[in-house]
């Protein structure tokens, strides 16, 4: 890099001052200052393009080897469940939901009890979801029974005085 002092600096401004002369020197100098800007500017930006690329890069390294590492854990537990897979399927060979006649036979001697085979009640739970006991519906005050605008009218009309008499 170029080195320039302040005797240097010095030496050019004066040189500058003779050659371009007094009138055209501001001029000269906001002109330069701004080209001085602007490739300071261009050359930030070169720097900032080369660290994405280079910060690119690296996220690209490390994005296959996450991936790579995913597949291996993807392989490991594949093969874990087959062969979890393979020894079920070896344990309950015998066993396809029902005890045999012999089984229960068997069982009944040791004294153990004998469960039937479950068998799912068939029942659609969410019909009755959202229904409120009659109880709740006491204690919180809501309305069990719908009355007519006659009925209402009967019921909440203030009792007049003559009624006292």
């Amino acid at each position: 890099m170029i080195d320039l002092g302040i005797s240097k600096l010095a030496l050019i401004g004066a040189v500058a001052l003779i050659v371009i002369g007094p009138e055209k020197l501001p001029r000269v100098a906001r002109t330069v200052g701004a080209l001085l800007g602007k490739a300071q500017r261009y050359v930030a930006d070169v720097k900032a393009e080369v660290n994405r690329s280079m910060e690119l890069d690296e996220l690209r390294k490390m994005k296959e080897s996450v991936e790579s590492a995913a597949r291996d854990v993807e392989t490991s537990v594949s093969s874990g469940v087959n062969d979890f897979e393979k020894s079920w399927s070896e344990a309950t060979a015998g066993l396809d939901g029902q005890a045999s006649s012999g089984m229960d036979d068997a069982l009944s001697a040791l004294g153990a009890p004998v469960y039937p085979a479950y068998k799912h009640p068939g029942k659609n739970w969410r019909i009755k979801q959202t229904a409120m006991p009659q109880w709740y519906k006491a204690r919180s005050g809501v309305r069990t029974r719908a009355l007519s605008g006659a009925a209402r009218v009967a019921r909440y009309r203030p009792r007049s005085s003559s009624a006292s008499r």
